[in-house]
């Protein structure tokens, strides 16, 4: 009997691995989900014209930025990041607009400014 109970007390243990893994597996696509960013096609342009680049580690600390915006209940933002500006719409988690520091003069229809340093 006791053998058994070991068995069943085993395999209860591995389905409640399996869905914790499973679980784990979930959240961690989500999580990778909201990291994602998109760039429109004219803040792409923008972005090529004024030589402004930016690499992996650049968007992780944008996206940070984005979700810490969308969790204050932003909307429309200005990203001061390095030696650009750019403009998202944090709903969507999208960059639509970019220009380099000698540009920002007056930005209208936005409600939050973040600078990421």
């Amino acid at each position: 009997m006791m053998r058994i109970s070991q068995v069943g007390l085993g395999n209860q243990n591995h389905a409640t691995t399996q869905a914790q893994k499973k679980r784990n597996q979930q959240d961690f696509g989500n999580e990778f989900e909201k990291a994602q960013l998109k760039i429109s096609n004219h803040a792409q342009k923008r972005m090529s014209a004024r030589k402004l680049n930016l690499a992996d580690d650049d968007y992780v600390q944008i996206s940070k930025a984005v979700s810490e915006l969308q969790e204050k209940g932003s909307r429309e933002t200005l990203l001061l990041y390095k030696d650009m500006g750019l403009i998202a719409n944090v709903q969507n988690r999208t960059i639509i607009t970019a220009m380099d520091m000698n540009e920002i003069g007056t930005v209208t229809n936005i409600d939050s400014t973040k600078f990421i340093k």
